[in-house]
Protein backbone atom coordinates (compact mmCIF):
# COMPACT_ATOMS: atom_id res chain seq x y z
CA UNK A 1 0.00 0.00 0.00
CA UNK A 2 1.31 3.52 -0.39
CA UNK A 3 0.79 6.66 1.47
CA UNK A 4 -1.72 7.69 -1.51
CA UNK A 5 -3.93 4.42 -0.77
CA UNK A 6 -3.76 4.59 3.05
CA UNK A 7 -5.06 8.26 3.21
CA UNK A 8 -7.77 7.05 0.49
CA UNK A 9 -8.56 4.44 3.16
CA UNK A 10 -8.21 6.12 6.13
CA UNK A 11 -11.88 6.99 6.73
CA UNK A 12 -13.00 3.66 6.13
CA UNK A 13 -10.23 1.69 8.40
CA UNK A 14 -11.64 3.75 11.52
CA UNK A 15 -15.13 2.43 11.35
CA UNK A 16 -14.13 -0.82 10.76
CA UNK A 17 -15.15 -1.31 6.91
CA UNK A 18 -12.11 -2.64 5.28
CA UNK A 19 -11.95 -6.01 4.01
CA UNK A 20 -9.34 -8.11 6.49
CA UNK A 21 -7.18 -7.98 3.21
CA UNK A 22 -6.85 -4.35 3.07
CA UNK A 23 -7.14 -4.01 6.83
CA UNK A 24 -3.71 -5.72 6.97
CA UNK A 25 -1.86 -4.19 4.20
CA UNK A 26 -3.33 -0.74 5.98
CA UNK A 27 -1.78 -2.05 9.01
CA UNK A 28 1.76 -3.29 7.27
CA UNK A 29 1.88 -0.06 5.73
CA UNK A 30 1.85 2.39 9.23
CA UNK A 31 4.55 -0.15 10.86
CA UNK A 32 6.65 1.28 8.03
CA UNK A 33 5.73 4.59 7.79
CA UNK A 34 6.18 6.98 10.10
CA UNK A 35 4.59 9.80 8.24
CA UNK A 36 1.12 7.81 8.13
CA UNK A 37 1.47 7.27 11.82
CA UNK A 38 1.80 10.92 12.23
CA UNK A 39 -0.72 11.64 9.62
CA UNK A 40 -3.46 8.55 11.41
CA UNK A 41 -2.83 10.51 14.83
CA UNK A 42 -3.41 13.91 13.26
CA UNK A 43 -7.03 12.66 11.64
CA UNK A 44 -7.78 11.02 14.58
CA UNK A 45 -7.11 13.87 16.90
CA UNK A 46 -8.77 16.15 14.69
CA UNK A 47 -11.77 14.17 14.38
CA UNK A 48 -12.01 14.40 18.46
CA UNK A 49 -11.62 17.88 18.75
CA UNK A 50 -14.56 17.85 15.77
CA UNK A 51 -16.82 15.66 18.07
CA UNK A 52 -16.26 17.74 20.99
CA UNK A 53 -17.38 21.11 19.23
CA UNK A 54 -19.96 19.37 17.67
CA UNK A 55 -22.32 20.01 20.68
CA UNK A 56 -24.65 22.99 20.58
CA UNK A 57 -25.45 25.06 22.80
CA UNK A 58 -28.91 27.10 23.34
CA UNK A 59 -28.51 29.86 21.81
CA UNK A 60 -29.09 33.40 23.63
CA UNK A 61 -32.88 34.67 22.97
CA UNK A 62 -31.20 38.55 22.47
CA UNK A 63 -29.21 37.00 20.02
CA UNK A 64 -31.64 35.49 18.26
CA UNK A 65 -33.99 38.66 18.42
CA UNK A 66 -30.73 40.62 17.53
CA UNK A 67 -30.01 38.60 14.15
CA UNK A 68 -33.52 38.77 13.52
CA UNK A 69 -33.99 42.49 13.60
CA UNK A 70 -30.90 42.59 11.17
CA UNK A 71 -32.56 40.80 9.06
CA UNK A 72 -35.45 42.60 8.51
Amino acid sequence: MTCRELIDFIADYLVGELGESERSEFERHLILCPSCRAYLASYRQTLELLADDAVIEDVPEELVQAILKVRR
